[in-house]
């Protein structure tokens, strides 16, 4: 797990050393991190709602399907996926900026857990040395870690080994690179009015101060502003689609739960973390209310129909190419033919000798489908000889 949270660490690591050398303010600098991270993803997520635009022009066209094939789940499949093939839409689409973002945010976490390599760029040498020092105080003192090891492979060592600098910084004066110097320089700026981004929200702190009240409030923004998000997105839904079916009930209480989720989150790691979810949600906000804005039903006609267009020339350019949806049929095909449907287009049981005629005719269709899509001649008077 370590490993992908360096792998994606690093690099983000660069970028916020680069922002905090501008601004050499914590707080800032993450809120500019994050609205530099939102600008790299935004193609992905310009994408994501072109995509959800797109099949919402759809709906009308699977909602007759459903009724159609209402009995014949297979069926229904399959022309559900003819039916993205011919519109040239990926209902997958939205899979990889999810992912996408979900893997970043692995990397931001390793930023906020690692200052000192990311921002102070310290050796791995004089960080080792630092984390063995701090672990002997908290052995000694018992103010940190609940008196216990600081492990190297623990995520937070560096959040500790700062926790412990600020109560004995004195401890620290030999270790080498001007440790002591750059890291008292930093801890004055790893702040937000006063409140330590480093330290975990409490709700039972040993003393309610103005750091604490702070870092109690930071997960309660988070979550405010994940709804901010999960509000907005379900009056949209309603609002695009106002015939959703039953189901959206459960999606309705994910998306209400999740803010919920956020919150408790926040309390379970740094305050840097929930600081960045909380401006994260803003920006995401401001960008879905913009594309929806952009995403008009005329422009999305439009922006629909040379989707179309693209997807019928690049066909014809490249007929040794399957698409995804291509892929998908064939593969759903082969699976009927294994598993040997029984049931016909009405929903009624099928005799064997029924069903070897229906499995036989399957083959034929999709071979001729297949010499349609490629502009051959089917010629199905041998089929039978299969």
């Amino acid at each position: 797990m370590n490993f992908i949270y360096e792998l994606i660490g690093v690099p983000l690591g660069y970028l916020m050393s680069l922002i905090y050398n501008i601004v050499p303010n914590y707080a800032i600098a993450i809120i500019l991190f994050t609205l530099v991270t939102k600008l790299l993803l935004f193609p992905f997520n310009y994408k994501t709602q072109k995509g959800a635009a797109r099949m919402q022009l759809l709906q009308p066209k699977l909602n007759k399907l459903q009724k159609s094939f209402a009995n014949n789940p297979t069926r229904l499949q399959e022309e559900q996926q003819k039916l993205y093939q011919e519109e040239g839409v990926n209902p997958m689409g939205s899979c990889l900026p999810a992912f996408i973002q979900m893997f970043l945010l692995f990397g931001v976490i390793d930023v906020v857990y690692k200052p000192i390599k990311h921002i102070l760029r310290l050796s791995k040498d004089v960080r080792m040395a630092a984390v063995e020092k701090a672990s002997e105080l908290a052995i000694q003192f018992k103010d940190v870690n609940g008196g216990k090891e600081i492990a190297s492979n623990n995520l937070r060592h560096e959040l500790l080994t700062m926790e412990s600098f600020d109560k004995h910084p004195e401890e620290f004066k030999n270790i080498g690179e001007n440790f002591s110097q750059l890291l008292t320089e930093f801890t004055e700026n790893f702040t937000i009015f006063g409140a330590n981004l480093g330290k975990t929200p409490s709700l039972h702190p040993e003393v309610w101060d103005k750091e604490a009240i702070i870092l109690c409030a930071i997960p309660f923004l988070a979550g405010l502003s994940q709804l901010l998000v999960s509000l907005y997105s379900l009056q949209h839904q309603k609002k695009t689609n106002p015939n959703a079916q039953a189901g959206g009930g459960c999606m309705t209480a994910m998306m209400l739960l999740t803010p919920l989720m956020s919150i408790w989150f926040a309390f379970e790691l740094p305050a840097g973390i929930g600081f960045y979810w909380i401006w994260s949600s803003l920006f995401s906000f401001l960008v879905t209310f913009g594309l929806n804005l952009y995403f008009t039903h005329d422009r999305i006609v439009a922006i629909n129909e040379k989707e179309k267009e693209k997807a019928r020339i690049y066909a014809e350019k490249h007929p040794e190419k399957k698409t995804f949806m291509q892929r998908m049929l064939e593969q759903q095909a082969a699976l009927d033919n294994q598993n040997g449907g029984n049931v016909s287009e009405s929903g009624e049981k099928l005799s064997r000798s029924e069903q070897n005629k229906a499995n036989r005719d399957a083959i034929k269709e999709a071979r001729r489908r297949m010499a349609e899509k490629y502009g051959d001649v089917y010629d199905d008077s041998n089929a039978d000889e299969d």
